[in-house]
């Protein structure tokens, strides 16, 4: 399925004339933004890269105890794949279908960063400005900026490992950012500025920010900077209530019990209703797969800022100490090679999305169980990527110089490697 073009004006120009634009595709004004997705081949992909593909996934479900997944795979010289594969419960339950609704996890931090890059190419705040500007309570952040935040350098720990057992036990509680971030706050901090952390904390820092910066929601400027301009009618920040992730079809979210020596397969716990605060800024956006997947080819081509050279993702940082060097983050993403995107899990879900911003290429697959982490659907979305990008030309179309810098067998095998262990519950 093609991932169609829209225009919309940014919201805070335009209020009804944005819909009048997607309706009409009428030219814009000059500050507004027209985002065209590069041409894609209207068809499937070859037989021989969906049975491969196929494999791939079937293989995750094993490894990560999740009983369904809803992929999308755009290869625009050759053609798309884009399914649901599974079923809700353990042999049981609804198939998955690609209109349901699921949680993106840390991609919502692209999301966050948008903003951040909107607000500023608009004048409303600047890269640069200190965060205790925005946020009490943080005067020892004095030499970190919004951009550190949003780059992962402002040299905060996660809370993740603090409060992940409250998230499972009360995914009802309705979480304050600030009260969320202090238990990242508490953590030893690495060098600011040089040095990239995988940590939820400056995000949801980021996400307070920007809310008194302008005085609106994270919700109300997710909409207006994200999912308006890019027509994307299926993704939002949710209110912090505890809800499901739409009102209409949702992939249901779940997480293994432990046992001794491993896990309880046979009996996932439903946690697809959850207060969106405990993800918040950092990992509480919700989606589909045809909103993920065009989301993902706009935002490797930055098509959501205004600047002539917009530069987000021009100076990465290594992701990892000793990381491999094509793999490297910034601007709220991870570089992998020429992919652009995001991986991560948040109760219930682990979901990734990359794209090629010089061919269009997209990648986009969410997991329904989040007891792995992201590991495994990282190590998914590579190999979909890897496999899909071999495939040959469509009929009259051309394949562009386009490669990897992995083998997808490489990470099979990783997925593999990480398989849950699935172990009988104790009698009685």
């Amino acid at each position: 399925m093609q991932l169609l073009s829209s225009r919309a004006f940014r919201a805070a120009a335009a209020g009804v004339a944005a819909l009048g634009l997607l309706l009409t595709g009428c030219t814009a004004e000059p500050d507004s933004l027209s985002y065209t997705p590069p041409a894609q081949v209207d068809g499937d992909l070859p037989g021989e890269t969906v049975t491969a593909l196929q494999d791939a996934v079937a293989n995750a479900l094993t490894a990560s105890g999740a009983t369904g997944a809803i992929v999308g795979v755009w290869v625009p010289w050759s053609g798309s794949w884009v399914t649901g594969i599974g079923t809700q419960d353990p042999g049981a339950g609804a198939e998955m279908s690609t209109d349901m609704s699921f949680r993106i996890a840390d991609v919502t931090r692209l999301m966050t960063c948008d903003v951040l890059y909107g607000l500023a190419d608009e004048g409303v705040v600047e890269l640069d400005a200190a965060v205790p500007e925005y946020v009490s309570g943080v005067a020892d952040m004095k030499d970190i900026t919004l951009l550190d935040l949003c780059n992962g350098t402002s040299g905060v720990g996660s809370s993740e490992p603090s409060v992940v057992s409250a998230w499972l036990k009360t995914p009802e509680r309705e979480w304050s950012p600030l009260e969320l971030a202090a238990y990242g706050l508490g953590r030893s901090r690495v060098a600011a500025h040089t040095t990239f952390r995988d940590a939820d904390a400056g995000y949801l820092l980021l996400g307070l920010a920007l809310e008194r910066a302008t005085g609106k929601t994270a919700s109300e400027l997710i909409d207006e900077y994200v999912a308006t301009p890019l027509g994307l009618e299926g993704t939002s920040l949710p209110r912090p209530a505890a809800a499901e992730p739409a009102e209409d079809a949702v992939m249901q979210g779940h997480y293994l019990n432990a046992v001794e020596g491993g896990y309880d397969c046979t009996a996932p716990v439903d946690i697809t209703k959850l207060s969106s605060s405990t993800g918040f800024t950092d990992s509480g956006a919700v989606s589909t797969i045809e909103d993920l997947g065009r989301y993902a080819q706009a935002e490797a081509k930055q098509a959501l800022r205004t600047k002539d050279d917009p530069g987000r993702f021009a100076a990465p940082l290594p992701a990892y100490a000793d990381a491999p060097s094509w793999f490297q983050a910034t601007g709220g993403a991870y570089l992998a090679g020429s992919l652009i995107g995001q991986h991560g899990w948040t109760p219930g879900y682990a979901t990734a999305a990359y794209s090629d911003p010089a061919t269009g290429f997209t990648v986009a697959v969410v997991l329904n169980d989040s007891t792995k982490g992201s590991a495994i659907v990282q190590s998914l979305a590579w190999e979909l990527a890897a496999l899909a990008s071999k495939a040959p030309a469509a009929a009259g179309q051309t394949a562009p110089e386009f490669g990897l810098p992995f083998s997808a067998e490489q990470y099979h095998q990783a997925i593999t490697d990480a398989a849950i262990i699935c172990v009988a519950p104790p009698e009685g």
